[in-house]
């Protein structure tokens, strides 16, 4: 099958590399030109416009996009179902919100145009270890496109299924990054409190070691976490500043809408906001206030 990809970063290109190592034939498109011409490097082909791209595929046509969720997902669907033809698919396996897939789909099918959502997970890592994707769409479309997902799994029964209908997909990736954002920050809490005590100078890196093998809270994660802790034993060539992509926002919203219970999640969420503040107004107002009704010291701003 001769694929169009549209978005080559690091997900899209290195998604790209592995489908052509394991036999399919890329053609990529990318604003960025370096991109497309390191992607003719690795044996792909390339195209200088959206355009060019569905012109040197061939019916019935796919492409797969990896752009940014949002407007420039939006943008290039919109593009894409003006250049393509019924019986043709268009496959998201960026971070969308289900919602807006599921919208895209019906605008889709209204052109007679197929469209699957992918939720990819697997990071930078994939290329080497393969993605988990969470596939949504018709079975038929998403039978047919087997082939994409076989190569691009860790194994070709493993680490990739047909969830549901258009918009599942990207639905069962966000409450996944809202699952991992509760895991990351256990880890993170647990290793501050082993951090924090200082008479027994443990070593972090160690311990994280010990419990990759054979406990119950080993994971990909926590290996992440002993690599990380081998190459900066205190972390301190890093700040402790934490983004978000969205979709920990989307799952705690969704939690509410559905009326299910997620402290957890919706604390990790919530955490991550409080890293990227300092001195805060709220901090402020707590120290006022204990000066106020106890008379507790406050430490003054510099002048």
């Amino acid at each position: 099958m001769k694929l169009g990809m549209v978005g080559l970063g690091k997900m899209g290109g290195n998604m790209s590399r592995r489908l052509i190592e394991h036999g399919h034939d890329v053609i990529g498109f990318d604003p960025n030109v370096d991109a497309v011409d390191s992607l003719r490097q690795e044996g792909g082909g390339g195209a200088s416009s959206l355009e060019e791209l569905v012109g040197q595929l061939e019916a019935p046509r796919t492409v797969w996009i990896m752009v940014p969720a949002g407007p420039i997902t939006d943008s290039t669907i919109e593009e894409l179902a003006g250049l393509l033809a019924e019986g043709d698919t268009i496959i998201d396996g960026g971070n969308s919100n289900y919602k807006e897939s599921v919208a895209h789909g019906q605008f889709l099918a209204e052109r007679g145009i197929h469209f699957v959502d992918v939720g990819t997970s697997g990071g930078i890592w994939g290329l080497k270890e393969g993605y988990s994707m969470m596939v949504g769409g018709d079975a038929d479309v998403v039978e047919r496109h087997r082939p994409l997902f076989e190569a691009l799994a860790p194994a070709t029964d493993k680490g990739w299924g047909h969830v549901g209908p258009t918009g599942s997909g990207h639905f069962v990736k966000m409450v996944h990054n809202g699952v991992e954002y509760g895991l990351m920050q256990a880890y993170a809490e647990g290793f501050e409190i082993m951090q924090a005590k200082e008479e027994f100078n443990l070593d972090l890196q160690q311990i994280a070691e010990v419990w990759r093998f054979g406990s119950v809270v080993r994971s990909w994660l926590l290996d992440l976490a002993a690599d990380a802790l081998a190459k900066d034993p205190a972390l301190d060539m890093i700040r402790g500043y934490v983004p978000d992509s969205g979709e920990g926002r989307w799952t705690v919203i969704e939690s509410v809408e559905l009326n299910v219970p997620a402290p957890v999640i919706t604390m990790a969420l919530q955490r991550r906001f409080r890293s990227r503040q300092e001195n805060t107004f709220a901090d402020r107002m707590l120290a006022a206030l204990r000066n106020q009704f106890g008379g507790h010291a406050v430490v003054k701003a510099e002048e």
